[in-house]
């Protein structure tokens, strides 16, 4: 089913998953997306490595999720991609009928100045896409708290609602600690005219080391909550964890009051701490309300 089209219902519940290295069996990950399909997601985004690495990967992990009944969300990038390229590499996955792709820039590599491919950003290559296959379903992402290359906010925005009108038909947030940013952020779409639904992507916290360095990587804010417990638990791992999930389903709970349209969470390819924090929160309840 088209995300668009299922937006168009109620609200979504999903995560996101990454292939693993070409030399490492998918059995593990076809184990975890088992567990995270018991969870009944609406789907499943799935992305591949800073220019195109594990591209082989992700066609056979969105096969996994279909097998499992579950919609597959491909991630494409700009990264190292030519039109010829794209248009062979979307191929394998409209065999497997997916609907639904999510369209990006994707992070530089190290020493990049560019993209050294044929799209400069990502509002050239959904432009791309909806030329070649206007029958899919295109997401692209946005940052609430603004992109870490940005000026500011307003050019932030405003190239938002390039991509929407371009035909980016919603958007996933990159992960985002403070839900009253989100609603900052909601409010200047509005004013911008950006009408798509949004997705806000949710990082729970489950590692000390892991989520500061994935917060600074992305720019975003630690809030007082966070960092207090980035604090108390400097040498209990343990301790950290168990803190950690229990604001990440309080995080849950605002963005849930703050009215979003989505809720996705990355999950590291891990399951057992997801589907807890899952049972914590009314995801149901969620998914009802519109």
């Amino acid at each position: 089913m088209k995300i668009t089209d299922l937006l168009k219902e109620r609200n979504t519940f999903s995560f996101e998953v990454f292939p693993p290295k070409e030399d490492v069996p998918l059995d593990a990950l076809e184990h975890t997306l088992s567990r995270l399909c018991a969870c009944a997601p609406d789907f499943i985004s799935i992305t591949y490595g800073a220019g195109g690495t594990n591209k082989g990967r992700s066609a056979d992990v969105c096969r996994l999720v279909k097998e499992s009944g579950r919609t597959a969300l491909p991630h494409f990038t700009c990264i190292g991609n030519t039109r010829e390229m794209i248009d062979e590499y979307i191929e394998s996955y409209l065999d497997l009928g997916i609907e639904n792709v999510l369209l990006l820039r994707g992070d530089l590599p190290k020493g990049w100045t560019g993209t050294n491919g044929d799209f400069a950003h990502a509002d050239s290559l959904i432009a791309h896409f909806r030329e070649r296959h206007p029958e899919l379903a295109f997401g692209a992402a946005c940052y609430p708290e603004t992109h870490i290359e940005s000026d500011n906010q307003e050019e932030d925005v405003k190239y938002l609602r390039r991509k929407q009108d371009m035909g980016a038909g919603f958007f996933v947030t990159q992960l985002c600690h403070d839900a009253t940013a989100y609603e900052r952020f909601a409010e200047r779409l509005e004013k911008a005219g950006v009408t798509a639904p949004v997705i806000v992507g949710v990082m729970p916290i489950l590692s000390r080391a892991g989520t500061i360095k994935m917060t600074l990587s992305n720019g975003c804010s630690i809030p007082a909550e966070l960092a207090a417990i980035i604090g108390k638990y400097e040498d209990d791992e343990e301790g950290f964890s168990e803190a950690g999930k229990e604001f990440t389903v309080r995080l849950i709970e605002r963005y849930i009051a703050a009215g979003v349209r989505g809720l996705h969470l990355y999950t590291l390819n891990k399951h057992k701490e997801i589907a807890e924090i899952a049972r914590h929160c009314d995801i149901d309840g969620f998914r009802a309300k519109r």
